[in-house]
């Protein structure tokens, strides 16, 4: 029976259909759904990571083991799993493995708008490239066919509008594997002659593979009437092309990304009158036309940067624009703002009012940054925060070391924040780090992490200790604090900030759209009390505004978290 289906949620059936038996992953938008879909089949083995990197180890692992297996990422999460990419490479497989990563053009929910297929060129690892939902759940299993034939893994690539959209799939049923029996092989030991051998198999296999894109039929030329153009595409950009160059279109639809067909696109190239390649981001496919002594438009055209879209495209090609449904209003920007009653908010705060440098990291907490808190000054990646305040303090010294801190998530925490405060109590700079323990992965969705004490079906597990580990890699100096509490949060900090030993403070408080979260009832604010000086408003929340010059309370909102009556001098806010 034909379903509708997220992009995602195909990829975790084609999986499941595939045999697959165990995935791990690390939740990141817009690759998350793809692992919280396939844990709602008995049959396979689901479990969050710390992060890639032991995400792939894990699936590498199990494959090794002789059950397929898969993870899932999204692109700035491959650079984490590069690692063990290469080597895994070149090692090879036993039972297929699938590494599902989902790129963000537009950059909707990343830091960067890096464009994954240069991973599958540089550690020579096949890669495909679904464009709607149907594809998605074939092309998944198709993969596991592709690993285990020619003893790789294999990429599915996803990008957000892929893995976020919906259209009709056909689901089949579930074959079911032998496991593979292991065998000892030292070989497969990555040194000296045998990453050599390894090496030159790689080379042969990537070879063998450009006869696969030849013949294997997931690339397909669509011949149209109209010769002048032909238009060579992949992913969610060939539904672009389709939808505003018609039928009569000839379109080379590439479905894998990596080794790219030679002969093909040669062939393709001879029956049109000139060739358009249509891709987001990197021009992957427009610099193997050229090595292939073509002459295609592409970059000159379209844009390098962004997302595309139907009507990006018509406007850059001069195509009439498809039939849209447009409002007149002008729509009022709509910044992101943290929610109202969340746990960072009086952290952020306090920090603010303190005039700190804040070292930023990846999480619903960046959100900080924006005004009226404007209390954070920078992020890179998952992790950077700890080790970035580290080498930050080293370079300006102890009068850095006062007014300086680092923050990040209990998730990103034991992500890769670790290792950083390792660091900064080995190597002792009196640097700051304050663990936003909202007990949950927040941004991304609500997923458990292994300092909740659940595991991602939400059965107990074992649980990280904060306090015992930060401890234990030598902190002597570690406190908790209420975030709700804006004194006692000042007091911890200044406190910390002036003492002459790297210290850490959790500031602890679950996450306030957490299911069973306790709310209070909706604070109420005194109109003759309130004398308009706008102080509640520092504190950014969006339960708070201005109504004739006087405070007011947005009870759809308001949770009751009382931070905003601490600020007030008048009581003109009150339960």
């Amino acid at each position: 029976m034909k379903e509708l289906m997220l992009g995602n949620k195909a990829v975790a059936r084609g999986l499941y259909e595939a045999g697959c038996c165990i995935i791990s992953s690390y939740p990141g938008t817009p690759s998350t759904e793809i692992t919280e879909e396939a844990a709602k089949y008995s049959e396979i083995y689901c479990e969050w990571a710390p992060n890639e990197k032991v995400a792939l180890e894990v699936a590498h692992g199990a494959s090794l083991g002789g059950k397929r297996s898969a993870c899932a990422m999204k692109h700035v999460g491959l650079n984490v799993a590069a690692d063990p990419l290469f080597t895994i490479s070149y090692q090879g497989v036993s039972a297929g493995l699938v590494i599902c990563v989902a790129d963000d053009p537009g950059m909707h929910s990343s830091q960067n708008e890096q464009d994954s297929r240069h991973y599958a060129i540089a550690a020579k690892v096949p890669m495909l490239e679904p464009s709607d939902s149907a594809e998605a759940r074939e092309y998944a299993m198709r993969a596991y066919e592709i690993s285990e034939a020619y003893h790789t893994p294999v990429f599915l690539k996803m990008c957000t509008r892929i893995a976020h959209s919906q259209s009709v799939v056909e689901p089949g049923p579930r074959i079911e594997r032998p496991v593979i029996p292991y065998q000892k092989d030292p070989t497969r030991v990555m040194m000296t002659k045998n990453s050599m051998d390894a090496h030159i198999r790689v080379e042969q296999r990537t070879r063998d593979l450009v006869t696969y894109a030849e013949e294997s039929g997931i690339n397909r030329m669509e011949m149209g009437k109209d010769t002048s153009l032909g238009i060579i595409t992949s992913s969610t950009s060939y539904q672009y092309a389709r939808e505003v160059y018609g039928e009569d279109a000839c379109i080379l639809k590439l479905g894998m990304a990596f080794p790219l067909p030679e002969k093909m696109i040669r062939d393709f190239a001879a029956q049109v009158d000139r060739v358009l390649v249509v891709e987001e981001l990197d021009p992957i496919i427009e610099d193997h036309c050229r090595k292939l002594g073509l002459p295609v438009s592409g970059k000159d055209v379209l844009p390098q940067v962004g997302e595309f879209s139907q009507g990006l495209l018509a406007r850059a090609m001069g195509r009439k624009l498809p039939d849209s449904v447009q409002l007149s209003d002008v729509i009022p920007p709509r910044p992101p703002v943290m929610c109202a009653g969340c746990p960072h908010r009086g952290i952020f705060y306090t920090l603010a009012k303190n005039k700190c440098m804040v070292y930023g990291d990846i999480g619903c907490y960046t959100l900080g940054t924006m005004p009226p808190l404007s209390a954070m000054d920078l992020n890179v990646c998952m992790g950077a925060s700890c080790s970035g305040l580290h080498g930050f303090n080293k370079a300006r010294g102890s009068e850095s070391e006062q007014h300086s801190v680092a923050v990040i998530g209990d998730s990103t925490f034991a992500h890769s924040g670790i290792t950083g405060i390792t660091d900064i109590a080995y190597n002792q700079s009196n640097s700051t780090v304050i663990i936003l323990d909202n007990s949950i992965t927040g941004m991304t969705g609500h997923q458990q992490n292994p300092t909740t004490g659940l595991n991602l079906r939400g059965e107990p597990a074992g649980r990280i200790d904060l306090e015992a580990l930060c401890r234990a890699v030598g902190f002597e100096r570690v406190r908790v604090v209420d975030p709700y509490d804006l004194k006692e949060c000042d007091r911890v900090l200044k406190e910390e900030l002036s003492a002459p030993a790297p210290s850490i403070i959790i500031s602890r408080r679950p996450c306030v759209m957490l299911k069973g979260v306790p709310h209070h009832a909706p604070l109420q604010a005194d109109p003759q009390k309130c004398v308009g000086c706008k102080s509640c408003m520092r504190i950014g929340c969006p339960a708070i505004r201005l109504k004739n010059g006087k405070a007011s309370i947005d009870e759809t909102l308001c949770i009751g978290c009382g931070v905003c009556t601490s600020m007030c001098a008048f009581d003109a806010l009150h339960a």
